[in-house]
């Protein structure tokens, strides 16, 4: 597979100058079928004496096949992040939502596509059974390889994003309002595939379509809707029995969150069981919130893309134990939801009581450490004394400083009269014409002048 010209995209490993080299030791190896296919595909070369090495780890795939991955751990700590920046997520969906005809894209080993750095290769070296191996081609496992890729789909499509297609790192989904439209923008799509000598997954890509999953949701000419999949793994769970089985339906929540109108207030009685002080009771208001919540999945809202030249309204509703919202926007007569939103308002406010309560004892552990070493650094005081007219310098502070003069500006100001002396080194002033100065000062600020 020819690849991406490495001249005009290669992944580079930006790797901390202290970092220590680690090389792995060798652990039981599976099956070396995987070694031979990447061989073949030259993904892969042979070396000797690296610094760098790491171990092969099986790893299940969804359809039960087994896949070899390489545990590159000690490596990506030793690597700083990219902070390549990643679209947004929603702004993606409500962009390629209310078109007419999509395509699915999918490149072949994508991530394979990407030359390594020749002077980085090594670092990826990997143990067999009989031999080492280092990747010449970006894979999967790399600290930075997600922010590789968006550099890489950001650069090959960049007067084409936002109009004719929208990516986020290796999901891409071409949408046109009609289908003479999506026949040009294909064309020039393939045309920059074609450039920069990157290849489809034949099998994996859907072409002129009414409607596909992208980024999990499910996209249409009526807007956006809920993926099926995901609401159907909820109707069929059983009401749970234990606090891993309560959590495991709480994260498939997080997943359709944005479709469940007052999610948080429907589902409070099985939320107060996640938490930490609660015992597992799975009571009739939990099984009533379950039922319900399956009641609103079995149809879920159909969402739309917020309209710029429209405006937009929020419901705010407010309850005991939670506030929910819902953004919309009314069009024709009706009002159609953008978003819902909800949140758990006492979980909010045990937080905060936490961290209030945290705060409070920590300003008085550290009065208590201030007051404790003020007596024992004050013991070693010794005040200078001075006495009634005596002549001293005073000092300049650093606000008062001429910065203009650097390190040779003076310290020490004109001298001045000793007019009272109060108690424990403090001392009240005055000019020598005999003006007094109103604030007080400590003898440390003090030195004697002498004429």
């Amino acid at each position: 597979m020819p690849g991406i010209d490495p001249n005009f995209l290669c992944h580079w490993l930006a790797i901390y100058r202290d970092a220590q080299l680690i090389s792995q030791k060798k652990r039981k190896m599976g099956d070396e079928k995987d070694v031979k296919k990447l061989l073949q595909a030259k993904f892969i070369r042979e070396v000797t004496y690296t610094p760098w090495l790491a171990n092969v780890v099986l790893v299940k795939k969804g359809n039960g096949k087994w896949s070899m991955c390489t545990d590159y751990t000690d490596l990506n700590k030793a690597c700083p992040k990219d902070a390549y920046p990643l679209p947004c997520i929603d702004r993606l969906v409500d962009g390629t939502s209310r078109q007419s005809i999509f395509s699915f894209l999918d490149a072949y080993s994508g991530y394979n596509q990407i030359k390594m750095h020749p002077d980085d290769e090594e670092k990826t070296t990997f143990i067999t059974e009989n031999a080492n191996f280092c990747y010449k081609v970006m894979l999967f496992g790399l600290k930075n390889a997600r922010a590789t890729y968006q550099r890489l789909m950001d650069k090959v499509f960049q007067g084409q994003i936002g109009r004719n297609i929208e990516i986020y790192v290796d999901d891409m989904v071409v949408k046109s309002n009609s289908l003479a439209d999506h026949i040009a923008d294909l064309a020039k799509i393939f045309g920059e595939l074609c450039k920069h000598n990157m290849r489809l997954n034949p099998e994996k890509c859907t072409f002129e379509v009414k409607g596909g999953k992208f980024l999990g949701f499910m996209l249409s000419a009526r807007g956006i809707e809920a993926n099926r999949d995901k609401c159907q793994a909820v109707l069929d769970m059983r009401s749970p029995s234990n606090l891993k089985e309560l959590q495991r339906l709480s994260r498939k929540l997080v997943a359709l969150s944005r479709f469940l109108p007052r999610l948080a207030d429907k589902i409070n009685p099985m939320t107060k069981l996640l938490r930490k002080s609660s015992a597992f009771l799975w009571n009739e208001a939990c099984e009533e919130a379950f039922v319900g919540l399956k009641t609103t999945l079995a149809t879920p809202p159909i969402l739309t893309r917020p309209e710029l030249s429209i405006p937009l309204l929020v419901y705010l509703v407010v309850f005991e134990e939670a506030i929910s919202s819902v953004l919309v926007q009314e069009k024709e007569g009706s009002q159609t939801p953008i978003y819902f939103v909800s949140h758990n308002e006492a979980e909010l406010r045990a937080n905060l009581d936490i961290v209030e309560d945290i705060r409070d004892r920590a300003l008085v552990v550290v009065e208590a450490c201030k007051q404790r070493y003020k007596r024992k650094f004050d013991t070693k005081v010794r005040p200078k004394e001075f006495r009634e007219g005596d002549l001293v310098w005073r000092v300049i502070g650093e606000a008062r400083k001429d910065l203009r003069h650097g390190k040779l500006a003076p310290n020490w100001d004109e001298p001045f009269r000793i007019r009272h002396n109060l108690n424990n080194g403090a001392y009240k002033l005055e000019y020598l014409s005999g003006e007094p100065i109103p604030r007080t000062w400590n003898s440390t600020h003090l030195k004697m002048y002498y004429s």
